[in-house]
């Protein structure tokens, strides 16, 4: 077991600011670049529609899914019209997921213990939080990766 970013998805919502994102590769077949948020709520917070109204509503054809059955949105076909965020029946896209962000620019390594506190240093509570633990669904814990647990109700 080493350490892991806990990211507490209930409370990152509630937050009017976030003061910080982790872009990272989606996927190992993939070769765009998403953030922590839109990776963790396509694939636990989305409800997998089968005949989704937000891939359906989208002008640019941004929105599809993969090859598990998860929303994936193309970064650079999204023109962030949020057709998608009205047309979800469930509120699972959020006004500011798709956001362009300019700032922060600070890369961190998430083998780095020191660079993972940093990161959830810049969170109040515990929005953030590394930990020593792994993945345990009873407690609504979920694996993204092998650095990363969500927190959330998974629809499921």
């Amino acid at each position: 077991m080493g350490k892991k970013l806990l990211i507490d998805l209930l409370s990152l919502r509630e937050m009017k600011q976030v003061p910080a994102d982790i872009v990272m590769k989606a996927g190992q077949h993939n070769l765009s670049f998403k953030t922590i948020r839109e990776l963790a709520t396509f694939q636990f917070t989305c409800r997998h529609c089968e005949n989704a109204p937000c891939i359906k509503v989208c002008p640019a054809d941004a929105l599809d899914k993969d090859e598990n059955g998860l929303v994936s949105r193309a970064v650079n076909l999204c023109v962030r019209c949020k057709s998608c965020i009205v047309a979800c029946p469930f509120g699972t896209m959020m006004d500011d997921l798709f956001a362009v962000k300019t700032s922060g620019k600070r890369f961190i390594r998430l083998e780095d213990e020191k660079d993972m506190e940093e990161f959830a240093s810049l969170f109040p509570g515990d929005v953030v939080t590394v930990v020593d633990r792994e993945e345990n669904p009873d407690e609504h814990i979920y694996k993204l990766n092998d650095s990363i647990l969500i927190k959330e109700f998974n629809w499921q």
